[in-house]
């Protein structure tokens, strides 16, 4: 609509309205979520959480129209019909940019349940959005270095079973959550430093992280989403991203089966870690070859 601004200020509307739609809808979110603990009773925590999901939707609905106001961009969404509503999924996808995460929620909003990022416990302090996290019940990890563990050996397993624990509220509510596999987002130069890396436009999966989300949730999963993102043009950054300059995204959703075999103790299990890390380059793979295939026929 307002795409005939210049960059720059089509850039500083639109983070401002990305500011003040945080800032706005973050107080009455924060003062919901302290209900539940006011009042920690089953039915009242279920309908609370519906309302809290509600506000979070209109959040991404408003950050959506935000960039249709400042940004005329051509999307291409492959497979979006598959997916449903009212369903456990798992979200796994390659990582470019951050605009990976505002393309996902845009093109997911209303369509699966609300994406949930498993959080280092430290973002918890990001103003707004860190509250934000934690009202919507985004769980929060501390993770233990292995120099930790082997300094002190009891803590050995608490990372899972906190998370655990933070997922059992999962349960009576479906959810989506989503890994970047990769661990980070993938440059040429990333890429050049990794050994063994035999991708074109792939990062080195990390199956640990997968793992560690099956571990803890793997009996509230059915279904996993095989996403791909491409951006024909360039790799934008948030700012080119929002000022107009990315002028098309191309998402493509693969659904996989959660079966039995992709389920077990991957840290404990040599074999399955063996399976597990075998079935997530495989997959890895073919990724590759489909953003290949969807980069050469635009």
């Amino acid at each position: 609509m307002l795409a005939f601004l210049p960059p720059q200020i089509k850039g500083i509307l639109s983070i401002l309205l990305y500011t003040i739609n945080t800032i706005v809808l973050t107080i009455p979110l924060i003062f919901i979520s302290f209900f539940k603990f006011i009042i920690p009773l089953h039915n009242i925590i279920i309908t609370l959480d519906k309302i809290l999901i509600s506000i979070a939707t209109l959040w991404i609905g408003i950050n959506s129209f935000n960039s249709k106001l400042f940004c005329n961009i051509e999307w291409d969404i492959r497979g979006l019909e598959k997916l449903k509503k009212k369903e456990w999924y798992l979200v796994l996808s390659n990582h470019q940019s951050w605009v990976d995460i505002l393309a996902l929620q845009s093109t997911l909003n209303q369509k699966i349940p609300m994406l949930k990022f498993f959080l280092k416990k430290e973002l918890i302090w990001v103003p707004f959005l860190g509250l934000a996290w934690w009202a919507l019940d985004f769980p929060f990890m501390k993770r233990y270095s292995k120099a930790q563990i082997k300094a002190k050996p009891h803590l050995k397993g608490k990372d899972l079973i906190s998370t655990k624990k933070a997922c059992e509220k999962f349960k009576h509510t479906p959810v989506s959550i989503i890994n970047f596999v990769e661990g980070t987002r993938f440059t040429p130069e990333k890429k050049a430093l990794q050994q063994n890396n035999n991708f074109t436009h792939l990062l080195n999966p990390k199956a640990g992280g997968i793992a560690f989300v099956l571990g803890s949730m793997g009996e509230h999963l059915n279904t996993i989403i095989d996403v791909t993102i491409v951006y024909p043009d360039k790799t934008p950054t948030f700012w080119e991203y929002i000022s107009g300059k990315t002028k098309k995204i191309i998402i493509d959703f693969q659904i996989i089966e959660l079966t039995n075999s992709l389920t077990g103790d991957y840290f404990n299990d040599p074999e399955y870690k063996k399976y597990f890390f075998s079935y997530l380059n495989d997959l890895w793979q073919k990724k590759d070859a489909r953003i290949e295939s969807l980069k050469n026929n635009i």
